[in-house]
């Protein structure tokens, strides 16, 4: 092969290759986007509203829980919800940040059970299928009244 043309055939065809990377890296934002709009309305559906079968709109075949205190599928987060709605109807929960990596979302939430207290922080994940929520786990860690140092949790 004549010297100048391969170096012209490998120019072309890193730019063909780097094209089809920026396609397939738009689409994987895309899809990124979806998941993070799906676990947004799922937990504002379930969490805030309360409402269990919107919430479940969003969740795929399996849900798997990582939580040791809530039990697994559909009925398992049914339940949930049903406790908070009895004990603490006018919880609330803030999502202070997002974050998506591929399959996962990560949420930062500022969850107060009862107005006027301090509440807890709170990191969620969650790993989609398809769009669908999955898998959950969290972190939760109440905010204390007289902390080490002046930052605040969120």
């Amino acid at each position: 092969m004549h010297p100048i043309i391969r170096p012209a055939a490998m120019i072309a065809a890193s730019i063909f290759m780097m094209s089809l990377g920026s396609s397939a890296a738009m689409a994987g934002s895309a899809q990124e986007e979806a998941n993070r709009s799906a676990v947004l309305a799922f937990y504002e559906k379930g969490l805030n509203q309360k409402d269990v079968d919107a919430a479940l709109a969003y969740v795929g075949d399996r849900y798997v829980q990582h939580n040791p205190n809530a039990a697994d599928g559909p009925e398992g987060f049914r339940k949930f919800i049903g406790f908070l709605r009895e004990k603490f109807p006018n919880s609330r929960s803030e999502i202070k940040r997002s974050f998506v990596d591929g399959d996962y979302v990560i949420l930062h939430v500022h969850s107060v059970r009862e107005p006027g207290t301090r509440g807890r922080a709170i990191v969620d994940i969650f790993k989609l299928d398809s769009g669908k929520i999955v898998e959950h786990w969290d972190v939760v860690q109440e905010i204390p009244e007289n902390p080490a140092n002046g930052n605040t949790m969120f």
